[in-house]
């Protein structure tokens, strides 16, 4: 009997990487198709990672009382390793953009502060590694916040305490490492990042996501020159340099946490599919299906449909796409190297009945599009 590997992300506002996994399966089924089901659901990093990489451990998710970016109360959810040595973070759950309302999203004023009550709540369960997350975020702070729930304190000119938002970047004259939680040096830390900006400049953290949480021109200048001043501090007392490549990602989150801990920088995207052992799952399989809410031309620099691609090219298997949208070209279809790729949208279908119906619709597409290629 042949075996399928289904490798898809998450369909955005429809369906989790699982849900969609069990969709295609069915499809197949239901299509009159016997074979052996191999259901690998993946993530890049972003949102659903922490879910999938506490699902592959055999571990548990726990939940915990932090503070949202305006500093209110909210619930937040990670996991932990059945081995009970790694946590799996994601920024998002308590720094997160979609825990705003659209106008109350504003970078001047948002913390990281949630983010430090996670690991806070990770460490004292004794795990040694972090796995962190940091898409997703509301904030423009550097990890400001982040260090100060974890001991650090940040002090302007006059000797006055900072509160940890991003507007007052700018004020940072003197950080405090005294009381830094002792555990926190013990644990070594993983940020999965997939994007390369630095923590400032045209390309970085500011200007680049500021405007989608709300920044406007002169908040984006404030937080940038924060950054700076934020870097050249950290410079001067520490000797360390925090505008890298992916500094960045989470509103310069990564940069903060290269000072305050000891912490090493991962593509997501690899990350997830090394853990699961995804080339090894590829090798095993007689063909390979993968998906993901949009496929278009940025999917082809790195996201997890072509990290499949690559995979099923490298191991000549054939290889199925189901999308939610397609806007492919004949070449980079060719690029990609599918047999097919189908879309939930079409003529017959738009967006809003394809976000609505996507799990039989995968199914139905799979029996219409795919199957006949097999008979």
């Amino acid at each position: 009997m042949m075996t399928i590997l289904f490798a898809p992300d998450k369909f955005k506002g429809s369906l989790n990487a699982l849900q969609v996994c069990q969709a295609m399966e069915e499809g197949l089924r239901q299509g009159g198709i016997d074979f052996h089901a191999l259901s690998i659901p993946l993530a890049d990093g972003g949102e659903g990672t922490g879910e999938i990489l506490t699902h592959y451990s055999n571990g548990q998710r726990v939940t915990c009382s932090v503070l949202d970016p305006l500093f209110r109360p909210v619930k937040a959810t990670y996991g932990i390793s059945g081995d009970g040595t790694t946590a799996f973070l994601e920024m998002a759950s308590a720094s997160g953009f979609l825990l705003l309302q659209p106008e109350e999203r504003n970078a001047l004023y948002t913390t990281t502060y949630g983010t430090g009550h996670l690991i806070r709540h990770a460490v004292d369960q004794g795990v040694k590694n972090i796995v962190l997350g940091i898409g997703g975020s509301a904030t423009n702070d550097g990890g400001m916040g982040m260090a100060e729930a974890l001991g650090v304190v940040f002090y302007d000119a006059r000797g006055e305490r900072l509160l940890p938002v991003g507007k007052n970047l700018i004020h940072i004259d003197r950080i405090d490492t005294t009381n830094l939680e002792p555990a926190v040096k013990e644990v070594l830390f993983t940020a999965l990042c997939d994007v390369s900006n630095p923590l400032y400049g045209p390309e970085g953290a500011s200007y680049v996501f500021g405007p989608q949480k709300g920044a406007d021109a002169e908040a984006l200048k404030t937080l940038d020159d924060g950054l700076r001043n934020f870097a050249a501090v950290v410079q001067r007392q520490f000797g360390v340099d925090i505008n890298f490549a992916g500094a960045g990602a989470g509103g310069g989150i990564g940069a903060g946490a290269k000072v305050f801990f000891d912490i090493r920088f991962q593509s997501g995207a690899d990350f997830v599919m090394d853990f699961v052992k995804l080339d090894e799952k590829v090798a095993q399989s007689n063909m390979v299906f993968t998906g993901e809410g949009r496929v278009d031309h940025q999917t082809l620099y790195g996201k997890v449909v072509k990290r499949v691609a690559d995979l099923a090219v490298k191991y000549e298997k054939p290889l199925f796409v189901v999308a939610g949208t397609a806007d492919l070209t004949p070449e980079e279809l060719h690029r990609l190297g599918a047999v097919k790729v189908v879309a939930l949208v079409n003529a017959k279908t738009d967006k809003n009945e394809a976000m609505a119906r996507a799990f039989s619709l995968i199914g139905q597409r799979i029996k219409e599009d795919i199957i006949p290629l097999f008979l």
